[in-house]
């Protein structure tokens, strides 16, 4: 049973048969085969079939449900039992948004020096992107915002609390100044990420709170883009002041903090809502509930 449910949720993730089996090394044949037998066995239609893949039906979301319970928990009790016999290795896949990824290191150092044995595989992705990974059994955890947009399924640690800076040039407009308004801000041509990023969504939020719009000049779904133009110091972008502490810049660039509302948002570990939590994540959430108090601090 256990086999057949991983195939469906490889299915959910590709959302095309072929691309499907290929994932869990099995001929298209086979997955068709399991999955047949899987419905045969629950008495119910999961597959919306045609030429191609169309869907799940009703009774298959359901089952996606509780395939995503099941073979987590699978998981989590051979981890368990890995760990009982050889101590804790594994890989921990995290899923962080763009601006967070710069915090990373602040879970992973701390955690490698104690669990040597344990590898970690970073992804970067949207807040949406990350959650459904997580979901899907695809990241053991997430780094996002956890009060902004809904989260689902998950349980949260918060880290930090997330502040924005305008970053400029020291004779770029605005840049001799102390502080800046999200108005004045709105004022000045920017580089920003993608409107599918939710850090764009709250910049755009903090900007038409105090009635103007943003006009980018340049968009990426990249840091690394907007980092290298703001380094130049012939570029302005509104960044996490955690963010921009973390990269550092040159003295032909300022940070500026931006006030007139000042806004800020919680960025935080997310986790499955599973008791019990395997125990690589167990761990991971040790080490994040230990560092949040130096990162809220600094």
């Amino acid at each position: 049973m256990i086999d057949k449910l991983e195939l469906l949720l490889a299915l959910a993730k590709e959302r095309h048969f072929g691309r499907a089996a290929e994932a869990c090394g099995v001929t298209q044949p086979t997955m068709s085969t399991s999955l047949k037998q899987l419905e045969e066995i629950l008495g119910v239609m999961l597959v919306q079939r045609g030429s191609r893949f169309q869907g799940f039906t009703p009774e298959g979301e359901r089952v996606l449900d509780w395939a995503r319970r099941i073979v987590g928990d699978a998981r989590a009790m051979r981890q368990e039992i890995n760990t009982l016999k050889d101590g804790l290795s594994g890989e921990i896949a995290i899923a962080a948004i763009p601006t967070a990824l710069g915090m990373v290191a602040s879970l992973t150092t701390p955690f490698r020096a104690r669990h040597p044995n344990v590898r970690f595989r970073i992804v970067s992705c949207t807040s949406i992107t990350a959650l459904a990974l997580l979901e899907n059994l695809e990241v053991d955890a997430a780094l996002t915002y956890i009060e902004n947009e809904p989260i689902g399924k998950a349980r949260s640690i918060p880290l930090y609390s997330e502040s924005y800076y305008l970053l400029t040039s020291p004779d770029g407009m605005f840049g001799d100044r102390k502080q800046v308004t999200w108005k004045e801000v709105g004022q000045v041509p920017l580089c920003l990420l993608t409107p599918d990023m939710q850090n764009r969504r709250i910049i755009d939020r903090a900007l038409r709170s105090v009635g103007v719009e943003a006009t980018p000049t340049l968009t990426s779904n990249s840091m690394i883009v907007l980092y290298t133009h703001v380094k130049t110091g012939r570029w302005a972008s509104v960044m996490p002041a955690k963010l921009a502490e973390t990269l550092g810049f040159s003295d032909r660039v300022r940070t500026i903090p931006i006030v007139d509302p000042t806004v800020t948002y919680n960025v935080g570990l997310v986790i499955p809502q599973r008791d019990p939590m395997t125990p690589l994540i167990a761990a991971l959430v040790h080490v994040a509930r230990e560092v949040a108090p130096s990162l809220q601090t600094e």
